[in-house]
């Protein structure tokens, strides 16, 4: 799990950015040192959880094993997955995260809602990295 970038589950999970106080940028992942607004003169940053849903912005799909420090088994056959670019709009940002597993980009279009939804990053016998899909709306897991 990527610390403090999500919170919550099911219903209530939610990715975490942050807020300048002085011109309300909102910014994911999240800034905690400095307003990254280059015509802002700064302002205290607070935690802001961020819209569950937003519209496809642009999508793609990645079909080769990344180069380390990603983790990979290089003895299991690779999976492609969907890449989505999504707008937030009362954030005025784009967030990028991956499909959930079974959407591919046949069953995306630029401008379709979708929803935040907790994922799996990587697991072992140990432990479960967690991270952020993105759904189409109105689909059930």
């Amino acid at each position: 799990m990527v610390t403090d970038w999500f919170t919550g589950d099911g219903d209530e999970f939610r990715l975490l950015g942050t807020r300048c106080s002085a011109c309300a940028s909102v910014f994911f992942p999240r800034e905690d040192g400095h307003c990254r607004n280059p015509a802002c003169r700064g302002g205290e940053l607070e935690e802001v959880p961020l819209s569950r849903r937003g519209r496809v912005w642009s999508y793609t799909d990645s079909r080769y094993r990344p180069p380390s420090p990603y983790v990979s088994d290089p003895e299991l056959p690779w999976e492609p997955y969907a890449l989505i670019a999504v707008e937030l709009e009362s954030e005025r940002i784009v967030v990028l995260g991956q499909a959930v597993p079974g959407i591919t980009v046949v069953d995306l279009t630029v401008g379709m809602e979708v929803e935040v939804v907790p994922g799996v990053l990587s697991e072992d016998a140990e432990t479960t990295w967690t991270t952020w899909h993105w759904r189409p709306a109105g689909v059930a897991e």
